[in-house]
């Protein structure tokens, strides 16, 4: 039976799980109403007592809308850090941690790093399987944008070579991303460092340094941190902080590969592309060298990241179980609150010769149809939730998250309402229990 479901589409076994958790809600329905239709008459109770009914529905709603915003919203964060890092096929830095390279190199969190020598860059720009090697200088900044410098072959790969206006020609010129504040042609002066003391140098303070930049580009949105930075060549990066430039004197007017070693500064990072899937695992184990390089997949390290975040999952994941078996008792609570409104009109019922399963089941439709208007309306505000929390995480982070309601939250939907559905059956029991005298004087 494994290998029969581990052999179907993905579709399938979305569907097939969902119709397993629906399953025991249908075949109660499908029990306790065979043979009778209580429709009139639950319509009466709905609307006798509409305002208790619609105020336990929004709490049941609100219930289920958090629950599954939440795992919605889970769901994109992984998404949108793996798309974020899909240019970045291999980074090879100075030995420390991958994790402080990865976000400094792709998400442009502020890092101290150590620095590659001109002599290991050299040697990674010239190997045979390598298409792009991108330098990556950090630690300027304009304003809130942080500006990196590199090559224009990175920035066509990370742009997919969309840019409105055009690639800079000089040294002092640079490309936007789209989010960045400025308009083609403005000039701005980088401060050094991040924060706010960065801010105060970009707005003259006499730690500003550089004679101006010319903005000669903007590229497309990419939906990551990269839309809020300053693009320029990494010649200039190093000439402004005083040092070479990456070329000899008689070439020092050059913008971009190849660098000489010996007037190579350095640098934190560098992005490797190669033309070949395989090449890429060669470089990664030639490029990790003990006290030298260390080489990694940023993919593989957002793995680990998530299999961090995958532990806390299961941990929030019983924290919610938790949660939603208190809900469930409340909602059984609350169910019997309900059900002591019409007990005069049930006992009527009993007293007017109504078969007890016909009561039973008139009790049941009533808890059943308001968790099921509960259900899809929380379904309606975990769409809301997720959309709210992809809108702030997406401002806070500048990753572009979206978090579209999937199988996961359709099938934690599907078991609160067969749980629910099961326990209602509980307070339509005991309606009948209670004597039909005292339910007539009530």
């Amino acid at each position: 039976m494994r290998m029969l479901w581990d052999s179907l589409p993905v579709l399938a076994q979305d569907i097939g799980l969902l119709i397993v958790l629906l399953l025991p809600a249908l075949l109660t329905g499908l029990l306790v109403l065979r043979g009778y239709a209580p429709w009139p008459l639950l319509r009466g109770f709905l609307s006798r007592f509409r305002t208790s009914a619609a105020l336990f529905v929004l709490l049941i709603a609100i219930s289920v809308g958090m629950g599954v915003g939440l795992l919605a919203q889970e769901r994109g964060l992984r998404h949108g850090t793996a798309q974020a890092a899909d240019k970045f096929d291999l980074i090879v830095a100075a030995p420390g941690s991958e994790l402080t390279a990865l976000f400094a190199s792709v998400f442009l969190q502020p890092s101290d790093m150590a620095l590659i020598s001109g002599a290991t860059y050299a040697e990674i720009e010239t190997h045979e399987h390598v298409a792009i090697a991108a330098p990556l200088a950090f630690g300027d900044s304009y304003g809130t944008a942080p500006v990196v410098g590199t090559t224009a072959e990175f920035l066509r790969h990370l742009s997919d070579d969309r840019i409105e206006g055009s690639l800079w020609q000089d040294h002092d010129e640079a490309v936007i991303g789209a989010l960045v504040p400025l308009q083609i042609g403005a000039q701005f002066t980088p401060a050094h460092g991040v924060g706010d003391a960065a801010d105060a140098e970009a707005h003259g303070d006499e730690h500003g340094h550089g004679d101006g930049i010319t903005v000669t580009g903007r590229m497309a949105p990419t939906g990551t941190p990269w839309d809020r930075a300053i693009l320029i060549p990494v010649e200039y990066v190093w000439e402004i902080h005083g040092l070479a430039n990456g070329h000899a004197p008689d070439r020092d007017t050059q913008i971009g590969p190849p660098f000489d070693p010996e007037y190579f500064p350095g640098t934190p990072a560098v992005v490797i592309r190669s033309d070949e899937l395989w090449a890429n695992y060669a470089l990664r184990s030639e490029f990790t060298r003990d006290g030298e390089t260390m080489a990694f997949f940023p993919g593989a390290v957002l793995s680990g990241l998530y299999r961090v975040m995958g532990d806390v999952r299961q941990a929030m994941s019983l924290m919610a179980l938790v949660t939603q078996v208190l809900v469930a008792a409340s909602v059984l609570l609350g169910l019997f609150i309900l059900t002591r409104l019409f007990r005069r009109q049930i006992a009527l019922l009993r007293a007017l010769g109504a078969p007890r399963r016909f009561v039973f089941a008139t009790v049941w439709a009533f808890s059943a149809a308001l968790l099921l208007s509960g259900a899809v309306l929380g379904l309606g505000v975990g769409w809301g939730a997720a959309e709210l929390l992809s809108r702030v995480v997406t401002a806070r982070t500048d990753i572009a998250i979206s978090a579209p309601l999937g199988w996961g939250e359709l099938h934690f939907l599907a078991g609160f309402v067969s749980v629910t559905m099961l326990l209602s059956l509980l307070p339509a029991a005991m309606v009948l229990r209670q004597p039909v005298v005292d339910g007539l004087r009530s």
